[in-house]
């Protein structure tokens, strides 16, 4: 028995006494014993490297080294992606790749190199690997962008699954980004990330770290180019980063390093190479294209953990439609369960749920839906018992159903990594589709399991069926969201062919793109919280999540006005644009700031509105390149080192750069421009980049520049679409990409391309056709401002 959390057991009961108090002691205490039995005990180990190569075997797309003491599978695949496996670890079985991974590619060869190693050279990558064991990622010019050096693996005596390491440099000008949800980036300072989906249990800001989506994914970005890894390996783990330093011109350069330590699992990576937006094309490639929202989840939505009841939906509803705002949709939180249980109602403060829903639908506002995995474990739920009759529910070594402890009480959880209890979970929302909700919130999906110490989810020893290879929650715990998602996205698509599911998840991993989003999770009120949301927006889009949002205001407290509005007014241009906050949070309806952020907000809501169509343009972009809607201002222009430093400002589609205010009190802010010739769109004047520039940053908005030559899609006066365009500089040429949607079940809409040049004093704008240029078909605004 460990003292201390003794110790915390008798002070969490003496200052909660209360059920839930006691029920998360007794949970502590139970997953503990449960693992002291039935995880393995860890004894002598032994430590093995690769040793030096014996033998090739060349293959498609690559081939396979011997070396003495282990073997490494190389490939690279027709979308320029290399991938490498040690010790027979092939690209399957993997929850990250969508369907069986793509094609080798028939023109790689492996070939000899030099200093007796090997090497497969490719069209966009070549791969090279040392006698030793060391692998290096080269461009097509032969430039070494990364080098892993030779793994180190700890091996049980025993037998049993192995620790390993494997230590990387980088060039000294190199910068990390990605690694999921990371509230202290986008850029990854030094310092050590874990692998490990994690609740903080309370409001999160910029220095905590892990949160609830992590992801084994590096975006690296240096002066010779840009490169993607990924090692598919779903166990805990820790990814230690350091940048690099460079001698200015001394000669005494230091490398970045990269340290990945994983308690298990295969040792295996994926790399690509090349631009950012190439790089995200291959990334979609193989890990599946973003699911497209449907249209009305590109609009402003509404949340609270507190809705208590359908007369307050109707009087928060009321105040937007008496006020003139722009209301999409509504969300329900655990409150309007019966007493917390996952997929009912309760009935008293509920009492006809689908007729709210359809008086809301008659207004263009959906209703939308929290869903826990978590199911009160008692007899008579209806739930439980269909689960326990199926066998749904995850089991410790012994075979006992593991119970956890989650809002509802004593919980059981669904293993999300059996096929069949997928698609039983899945067939489950037929529920909430009656009751007349149309998308659907995934929360506490780590798995969360409260307890009065230790972690907060399930015993590691836990066991799981991993798609019938069996295995324990070591190796389940990071994919339990996905696989959640995937279960509700492939039963809404049975339920609702039609329609587009809209989900999003506050936990997940590579690949949950597949099928919806992601949301901060519980951002602390505050303006670090603020700041951290546009990180974790960033961090998550450079990962290939391209929609996700924070809880505009925060979650946890009562934000001043300016805090509120400057938090309102980033969300506008974020693809999750959603109030919410706890029960015991302040409130989050514009209206409850004064009357001068009512009108600030109502600015805010009315630009959001307008800019549906564009929003609609990027989210058909993403399902198609992967792209992200919110990108770093270095997108375009990695190799710009003062670009990749910056983190505060961020480009919206190739159109727009938006610069929002994070700091109170300000009413001006410098921003750093790529280059080309931008428009300040409130004051219509002009600034040339690259360069820093001093832009005006009142209250009543804050700065959001066009890049000159750019065609937008947005919402005209007439409601119907228009063409924005703002004019190139003289001399110049321009252009745009526009995506008409089609609506749900409709067909996969064609890319217009759009080009501006001029013409003597006139400004021509044409649609591109197989015959040239012709005349567009929708309504053209042409934006000249003046300079100043």
């Amino acid at each position: 028995m460990d003292g201390r959390d003794l110790v915390r057991s008798v002070k969490l009961l003496g200052s909660v006494g209360t059920a839930q108090g006691v029920r998360s002691v007794r949970a502590a205490w139970r997953r503990r014993r449960t693992d002291a039995t039935g995880l393995p005990r860890r004894g002598a180990e032994r430590a093995r490297v690769p040793g030096v190569i014996r033998e090739v075997e060349p293959g498609p797309g690559g081939g396979v080294i011997r070396f003495s003491r282990s073997e490494l599978r190389i490939l690279v695949a027709g979308n320029g992606a290399a991938f490498w496996g040690w010790d027979g670890a092939g690209v399957e079985p993997s929850y990250a790749v969508a369907g069986h991974g793509p094609e080798p590619d028939p023109r790689a060869s492996l070939e000899p190199d030099k200093d007796g190693g090997w090497r497969v050279v490719a069209e966009r990558v070549t791969v090279a690997v040392s006698r030793h064991g060391a692998v290096e990622i080269r461009t097509p010019g032969g430039v070494t962008l990364r080098r892993e050096l030779p793994p180190r693996w700890w091996e049980p005596a025993d037998g049993g699954p192995g620790r390993w390491t494997v230590r990387s440099e980088v060039a000294p000008d190199a910068r990390f980004f990605g690694l999921g949800g990371r509230a202290g980036g986008p850029r990854l300072r030094d310092g050590a990330y874990r692998l490990w989906n994690t609740d903080p249990g309370h409001a999160f800001s910029p220095g905590d770290d892990p949160l609830y989506i992590t992801m084994p994914v590096q975006m690296v970005v240096a002066d010779a180019g840009t490169h993607l890894l990924f090692h598919d390996n779903s166990w805990d783990g820790t990814v230690t980063l350091r940048e690099g330093e460079e001698g200015a011109g001394s000669g005494h350069d230091r490398p970045g390093t990269c340290e990945l330590r994983m308690q298990g699992g295969p040792l295996r990576c994926w790399v690509m190479v090349g631009t950012p937006a190439r790089v995200l094309l291959a990334w979609a490639s193989l890990t599946g294209a973003p699911a497209l929202p449907p249209a009305w989840a590109l609009g402003h939505q509404h949340a609270r953990w507190g809705f208590g009841s359908e007369e307050e939906v109707r009087r928060i509803v009321a105040g937007y439609r008496r006020r003139g705002l722009p209301l999409d949709a509504v969300h329900l939180d655990i409150d309007h369960y019966d007493a917390h249980q996952v997929f009912t109602v309760d009935r008293e403060r509920f009492p006809a749920l689908p007729r709210l829903a359809e008086e809301l639908r008659r207004d263009g506002i959906r209703l939308v839906s929290i869903v826990d995995p978590a199911v009160k474990a008692v007899p008579g739920n209806a739930v439980y018992d269909d689960g326990a009759a199926l066998d749904a529910f995850v089991r410790d070594s012994s075979g006992r159903l593991v119970e956890g402890v989650v809002w509802p009480g004593d919980a059981v959880f669904p293993d999300f990594t059996h096929a069949r209890v997928r698609k039983w979970w899945g067939g489950l929302y037929a529920e909430r589709l009656a009751q007349g909700f149309s998308g659907f919130w995934h929360d506490m999906n780590e798995p969360t399991s409260f307890t009065a110490f230790g972690e907060s989810t399930l015993p590691r020893s836990a066991r799981h069926c991993l798609e019938g290879r069996g295995g324990d929650h070591r190796e389940a715990h990071n994919v339990y969201g996905l696989c959640m998602t995937r279960a509700a996205y492939e039963g809404l698509r049975e339920l609702s062919p039609r329609e587009r599911p809209f989900l999003f998840s506050r936990s997940g991993w590579a690949g949950m793109q597949r099928y919806g989003g992601a949301w901060s999770g519980d951002v602390a009120t505050g303006w670090p919280g603020l700041r951290a949301s546009l990180s974790l927006v960033i961090g998550l889009g450079l990962c290939g999540v391209p929609y996700s949002g924070p809880d505009i205001g925060g979650f946890d407290g009562s934000p001043s006005p300016e805090l509120f509005l400057r938090w309102f007014q980033l969300g506008a241009y974020l693809p999750l644009f959603r109030t919410h906050a706890s029960k015991d949070a302040g409130r989050r309806e514009p209206w409850e700031f004064g009357a001068d952020v009512l009108a600030h907000a109502r600015v805010a809501l009315g630009e959001r509105r307008r800019l549906l169509p564009y929003f609609m343009t990027l989210a058909h972009l993403a399902r198609r390149t992967g792209a992200p809607y919110v990108r770093p201002l270095w997108w375009g222009a990695p190799e710009d080192r003062a670009l990749r430093a910056g983190e505060d400002a961020f480009l919206l589609g190739d159109c727009l750069l938006v610069a929002p205010v994070l700091e109170p009190g300000a009413v001006q802010r410098t921003v750093r421009l790529p280059r080309g010739r931008w428009y300040d769109t409130a004051t219509g004047r002009t600034y040339d980049g690259p360069g820093q520039v001093l832009l005006d940053a009142p209250l009543s908005r804050i700065p959001v520049l066009a890049r000159a030559g750019a065609v937008m899609a947005v919402r005209g006066d007439d409601g119907g679409r228009a063409l924005e365009v703002w004019a190139p500089a003289p001399g110049r040429t321009g252009g745009g990409l526009v995506v008409a949607d089609p609506g749900e079940g409709g067909e996969e809409p064609e890319i217009e391309r759009y080009v501006t040049r001029w013409e003597g004093s006139r400004l021509a704008v044409g649609l591109e056709g197989p015959d040239g240029l012709r005349e567009p078909s929708l309504p053209v605004r042409v934006r000249r401002l003046d300079e100043r």
